[in-house]
């Protein structure tokens, strides 16, 4: 871990020397940075060191419900403003299932600790579409994060992926199709009910709480990500470091990751909040006439229209992939 955060801090430092703009927005996840424990709070002071850190920056830790009051108070003391907890569930049988080490009490009291030092802004990880889930278990897990009146709900549908553990454990009783829909759906509304606006396909917030790091993402924001698998997207390309943690200690190298920031990405990263793009700028520059196929999706309940604004409906974010290539097909097939 020293090894480690020395080789973070000299790239902080590289990287510091050749960006002059304000950074108003730090995230320091992926992987577990609670296990920083004390560290952390001089590797905040090199980033404010390296960089022009605005007073009122959001500053954001990622942190496991079992993380120290070493590392809550250090992270407090470094100047972190927001705390993202990964929750994920109410349940400590399917938490266990999850491979997670804490329990639905530990959550409840990282919360009144964080709450306790200060914090006034918090997200909470929930994980839906589960294993042997259905709509009851999702509501009592809703219910349990909501009671813990977090700012802001990141939610996410599990996926497993090939050559994992939950992959290969074909005893698992995932939910078809139709039942991730519909959990999905319930979510939605169920949020907005207990007062947490969708903002992005997968992010809740109270009014006027939005990540505004993760918002950059979709607003096609340039930003630098430091450390092994960390990506970036700066002076119009998108880079990368390898996910090899002994390279990067011996010595850091980015990889291209091709151009970015052109229209049909602004579109697809638009399309994934829920304000939506406006598409003037679009047909008066390409001359196509939407109009027919909007109302199309318009009527199946998978769009909204505000004039030349358009956004998906929460069915239509749960396609959102496809609506946005057949778009972005409209658009480009006919320049």
């Amino acid at each position: 871990m020293k090894n480690y955060i020395s080789a973070l801090n000299l790239e902080i430092k590289k990287w510091g020397g050749r960006i002059d703009r304000p950074i108003d927005t730090v995230y320091i996840g992926g992987g577990t940075p609670s296990l920083l424990c004390d560290r952390i709070k001089p590797l905040v002071e090199q980033i404010k060191k390296s960089f022009k850190i605005e007073k009122d920056a959001e500053i954001t830790v990622e942190l496991n419900p079992n993380a120290s009051d070493d590392f809550l108070t250090a992270a407090k003391a470094s100047g972190v403003n927001r705390i993202s907890i990964g929750a994920q569930s109410a349940s400590d049988t399917q938490l266990k299932m999850l491979g997670r080490n804490h329990t639905a009490l530990d959550t409840e009291n990282i919360v009144r600790r964080v709450r306790k030092l200060g914090f006034d802004n918090i997200s909470l990880d929930l994980m839906i579409c589960l294993p042997s889930s259905d709509l009851v278990s999702l509501k009592k897990d809703i219910d349990f994060i909501c009671e813990l009146d977090p700012e802001h709900i990141s939610a996410y549908i599990l996926k497993l992926e090939v050559n994992t553990r939950l992959f290969r454990d074909k005893s698992l009783r995932m939910p078809d199709e139709d039942n991730s829909a519909e959990q999905y759906l319930f979510m939605c509304k169920y949020l907005e009910e207990k007062g947490y606006l969708q903002y992005e396909i997968s992010n809740f917030c109270k009014k006027g709480r939005e990540s505004r790091h993760n918002l950059k993402y979709w607003r096609l924001d340039e930003y630098i990500g430091i450390g092994p698998s960390a990506h970036s997207f700066f002076e119009g390309k998108r880079f990368y470091y390898p996910r090899d943690l002994k390279a990067f200690i011996r010595d850091p190298q980015i990889l291209p990751d091709g151009m970015g920031g052109d229209e049909q990405e602004k579109l697809m990263l638009s399309l994934r909040l829920k304000e939506g793009i406006d598409l003037n700028e679009y047909i008066n520059q390409h001359h196509v006439r939407l109009e027919k196929e909007l109302l199309k999706l318009k009527e199946v309940g998978l769009i909204e229209i505000y004039g030349t604004r358009i956004s998906l409906t929460p069915q239509g974010m749960l396609v959102s992939n496809s609506i946005i290539t057949h778009i972005t097909e409209l658009i480009y097939e006919n320049l």
